[in-house]
């Protein structure tokens, strides 16, 4: 697969990240935005196939080419909120459109229902509500990521002999993707270290959230959102759940049901393809 982007790196004011830049520099400003443990290769099939859009595809902190967080500092949904916002100061946006997928989409949203004022439209791919947690839960969920955060500095990411044993490791992942897919990943999140080679990310990455939204903060940030939205649901992806479905539906977004699964929009050309047969009259509208 051929395809052409800019390879940029930015330096914000707490943080130096890696992107790709796809489409004019006139383009309607599209900040596109990876999943957990993803990096900005997820979207090398959607993007070169979305009209009229100057796309900034991130590695975000901790993933892929950008930088991990300094010790001490955390990766909160909310911190990448804050990654977002800067990187668009960075580029000059005021307002400006936000393409996310799975965790990319929860941030997504998050930044829209905070800052509406600075959002322009919103296309979420597989993704929208965070996994939320009650107060009787939190203090147990601080005490796992306390004790998981003393143990991080002796864990050992795993090291695979081949390139291709961790393309098949990466399969199996959360959100399992086609070959292709995973080829596309790994040829970006892979590095050579003695023995073979292992994942650029952070493995604070892997540790749990410390706290979690409650259903009825959630609540308030979809609430918030102004802007028009479209929200793509892979009919083999991770929103299965009967009662997570439920809400989603009950979302006051453009809802599309596509045949796939959590990677859709990479698996294949032709999911890619549905997916960008949704978003080009989504981001068109604005442009009329």
């Amino acid at each position: 697969m051929s395809v052409v982007f800019e390879e940029v790196r930015l330096s914000l004011p707490h943080i130096e990240v890696a992107a790709h830049l796809y489409g004019h520099e006139n383009g309607q400003p599209v900040i596109a935005l990876h999943g957990w443990l993803d990096n900005a290769a997820t979207f090398s099939r959607l993007a070169p196939l979305l009209d009229g859009l100057r796309i900034v595809a991130l590695d975000l902190p901790g993933h892929g080419h950008s930088e991990h967080r300094p010790r001490g500092a955390a990766y909160n949904l909310w911190d990448y909120a804050h990654d977002v916002l800067q990187t668009a100061e960075q580029f000059g946006w005021q307002r400006f459109s936000l393409l996310g997928h799975s965790m990319g989409a929860i941030v997504a949203v998050l930044l829209a229902g905070a800052m509406p004022e600075r959002v322009e439209r919103l296309a979420l791919i597989d993704g929208v509500i965070p996994f939320t947690g009650e107060a009787e839960g939190a203090p147990q969920k601080l005490g796992e990521a306390l004790r998981a955060l003393l143990k991080v500095e002796k864990k050992r990411k795993p090291v695979y002999a081949t390139f291709e044993q961790a393309v098949a490791a990466r399969m199996k992942g959360v959100g399992a993707v086609s070959w292709e897919a995973a080829e596309l990943l790994a040829q970006r999140g892979l590095m050579p270290v003695p023995g073979g080679y292992t994942w650029r990310t952070d493995p604070r990455l892997m540790l749990p959230s410390p706290l979690r939204l409650s259903l009825a903060h959630a609540q308030a940030f979809i609430q918030a959102v102004a802007c028009p939205t479209s929200l793509v649901l892979a009919e083999q992806g991770l929103l299965v759940d009967a009662d997570l479905r439920e809400r989603v539906h009950a979302l006051p977004f453009e809802l599309h049901h596509l045949a796939g699964g959590h990677h859709l929009h990479l698996d294949d050309q032709a999911g890619a393809a549905a997916v960008a047969a949704v978003f080009n009259p989504f981001f068109a509208a604005a442009a009329s």
